[in-house]
């Protein structure tokens, strides 16, 4: 199995920038110098910082960018897969970013949808890493988490509580036993707010951003936005991908994510779909180097970054 290694995990001090929205106040970094760009968004209770392999294997070709989605990381902000979409949009104006490649891990595949739907001439190519069920309608991830025991446990029990049985499930544990890795993930678990399940989480706005802007769900529901009676199951999310996509899972991703990944693969005509070995959800983590060379072939052989 391939190790992280410390190099590639180590802090990068001094490199975190700002970004004000609203209320909302968010931390990102922006790394490399290449032409083109990488965008990486992160998946539930994690950060920026899962991204560290990838920094450090693209940052010399590309211009990496990631940021912390609100009420993760150190981001301060209303938890919102609506206003990520945003976010993300905003981040690119701040940093004239026209056209780039958009990676999305878990959550945050349904955030890469989004703004595909809402700003398709920014997305020059999507990378759906472990993503729920998208298609209009799709069950197959709705039972991946017990958010309603989750957010007993917060509330009866306290945060630690839930961070603790949290570790513990598929989704959130490496098959990894790299030590560095280990370590960052318990970091970033750590400074996971619990805004998006605490009994006063707000409740999604009903007004829609635009005139055909899809609804990407309610924030309250992190692991898997689509629930019935969310206008989650837009046929305009998956409509709206008609650039390349790649479609990642690690190789002992739990079975729901599986077969999600094997039916947007075959919902989507541009898609490209690649089993990371020795890897489960945290495939970036587990595997670095096999998941490395999958997206640099894509960026490489299908992703059309330049106009």
């Amino acid at each position: 199995m391939t190790s992280v290694g410390s190099t590639a995990l180590s802090a990068r001090t001094g490199s975190d920038a700002w970004l004000q929205r609203d209320a909302a106040r968010l931390r990102y970094r922006c790394e490399g110098s290449g032409a083109n760009a990488i965008v990486f968004v992160h998946g539930w209770t994690l950060d920026l910082d899962m991204w560290e392999p990838q920094v450090a294997a693209f940052q010399s070709d590309y211009r990496v960018i990631r940021w912390d989605r609100r009420g993760s990381g150190f981001s301060i902000g209303r938890p919102s897969l609506d206003l990520d979409v945003g976010d993300a949009m905003a981040l690119c104006g701040h940093l004239g970013v026209q056209r780039a490649v958009f990676v999305g891990m878990s959550q945050g595949a349904r955030v890469v949808c989004g703004l595909a739907a809402l700003a398709p001439g920014l997305v020059a190519g999507v990378v759906l890493d472990g993503a729920p069920d998208l298609r209009p309608d799709g069950s197959l991830t709705l039972q991946d988490m017990p958010l309603g025991r989750y957010r007993q446990l917060i509330a009866t029990q306290g945060l630690d509580a839930f961070r603790a049985e949290w570790s513990q499930h598929p989704l959130a544990r490496l098959r990894s036993g790299d030590t560095d890795a280990q370590r960052l993930v318990s970091t970033m678990l750590s400074r996971y707010s619990g805004a998006d399940l605490a009994g006063d989480a707000p409740q999604p706005d009903h007004a829609p951003q635009s005139g055909d802007a899809p609804r990407l769900g309610d924030e309250s529901q992190p692991g898997d936005a689509s629930r019935p009676g969310n206008a989650t199951r837009s046929d305009a999310l998956l409509a709206a991908l008609t650039m390349p996509a790649l479609i990642l899972n690690g190789e002992f991703d739990v079975q729901s994510r599986l077969d999600a990944g094997a039916a947007l693969a075959r919902a989507l005509p541009h898609s490209h779909r690649v089993i990371v070995p020795h890897a489960g959800h945290l495939a970036n983590l587990d595997n670095p180097m096999d998941y490395n060379r999958a997206l640099r072939d894509f960026l490489t052989h299908h992703a059309v970054l330049s106009h």
